[in-house]
């Protein structure tokens, strides 16, 4: 077979050279251009199954390079190899019918434009995805070679080409999101348009194959996708090349049993000792008295319990103010508010009316009307 790739290659370039030299040449390109699809395979796995934080960017960018990777493996075995069995060229072909709308939505998830980007995701494939069936299997190219050749091939490239363009519009849109300076914003743009013009290459390289060379698209995945490595790899703050903007980096939350204790254990000493009577009761404070870090009681209440400290607080504060207005109705509200840890009556008012949705005498009235 590497006799056959050899005879095959240097008619094309026209090189009048010796076999020893096209021998290398040739080596020298199938080593390139191949490599190139198969380590785009390993990194679009990566991206769909490993790549952290899961994000909808790294599920299109994997779909997107093993539709590539799936394409540009069919070019590189079938240039050097003619004879290449009619299912595994169907394959590569079909696997560009999947490079458009991967493209798309990678660039609308990228942009973080507005809509339910999932469901308009998941309509536009299972479309794709019956279609593909369909031609793989009712019209296998080993029995309708003509009719790829001469209409189906160009449907799916006029297909993928449609899908390039859309998603260049969205980008000429939207450019402004682009305007914002900064460190990060620009590693972010080149990433993204090495991606988006890497791929316009790659598409007019493998439609125009008829007329230039054949491998030339295999030759272009492999630049750009070797350029994608390198921007990964010396990029220090991974974050900022893949995100327009990059996600916090945030802590885990506390295990569930290990919450469930410390919540249990903050609830039964706020009911015993009533530490929020205490007005000027700070978080450090009360994390001294869980025999925690002030961190990890934060940790707990907005990730574990969804709520801030002055919010917890104020809410501990409110359930006591209720139970003295409706035992104690001669009791000055403004002293109840003070009794239960308020600093002022504005914010006792304040909160009252946030936690419970009325006044305090409005309340009090509301109670001893017999109501609740």
């Amino acid at each position: 077979m590497l006799s056959k790739c050899i005879d095959l290659t240097f008619p094309i370039f026209g090189v009048p050279a010796n076999d020893t030299f096209m021998d290398f040449q040739s080596l020298l390109l199938f080593f390139f251009s191949g490599l190139g699809a198969f380590n785009g395979l390993i990194l679009g796995l990566y991206f769909l199954i490993y790549a952290r934080p899961k994000h909808r960017n790294h599920l299109y960018l994997g779909m997107l390079l093993l539709a590539l990777s799936i394409r540009v493996g069919k070019s590189v075995f079938y240039y050097f190899d003619y004879n290449l069995a009619d299912v595994y060229i169907q394959i590569g072909l079909l696997a560009c019918w999947f490079i458009g709308p991967s493209l798309y939505f990678y660039v609308k998830s990228a942009l973080e434009l507005p809509g339910d980007k999932d469901r308009e995701a998941r309509f536009h494939f299972a479309i794709l995805v019956p279609v593909a069936l369909l031609l793989f299997f009712l019209f296998p190219r080993s029995q309708y070679e003509q009719l790829w050749i001469s209409l189906l091939i160009w449907i799916i490239y006029w297909q993928w080409m449609a899908y390039v363009l859309i998603a260049g519009y969205l980008i000429w849109k939207n450019k402004y999101k682009f305007q914002q300076s900064g460190l990060s914003r620009s590693s972010f743009k080149l990433w993204f348009f090495s991606i988006y013009w890497g791929n316009v290459v790659i598409c007019l390289a493998f439609s125009m194959a008829y007329y230039t060379y054949y491998i030339l698209g295999a030759l272009c995945f492999s630049f750009v996708f070797y350029l994608l490595i390198l921007l990964l790899f010396f990029t220090t703050k991974r974050n900022n090349l893949l995100f327009l903007r990059p996600p916090r980096n945030r802590e885990k939350q506390i295990d569930g049993e290990e919450a469930a204790l410390l919540v249990n254990k903050l609830e039964r000493m706020m009911k015993e000792e009533e530490l929020f009577k205490n007005s000027n009761l700070s978080m450090p404070a009360t994390a001294k008295k869980l025999k925690i870090t002030p961190h990890k009681l934060s940790l707990l209440l907005n990730d574990n319990m969804k709520v801030s400290f002055s919010n917890y607080l104020n809410g501990k504060r409110i359930e006591a103010a209720q139970h003295l207005i409706k035992t104690n109705l001669n009791h000055s509200l403004e002293a109840i508010g003070y009794d239960c840890g308020f600093n002022s009556k504005s914010a006792f008012y304040a909160a009252f009316k946030k936690h419970v949705g009325t006044t305090p005498a409005q309340f009090r009235k509301s109670h001893a009307k017999g109501g609740v």
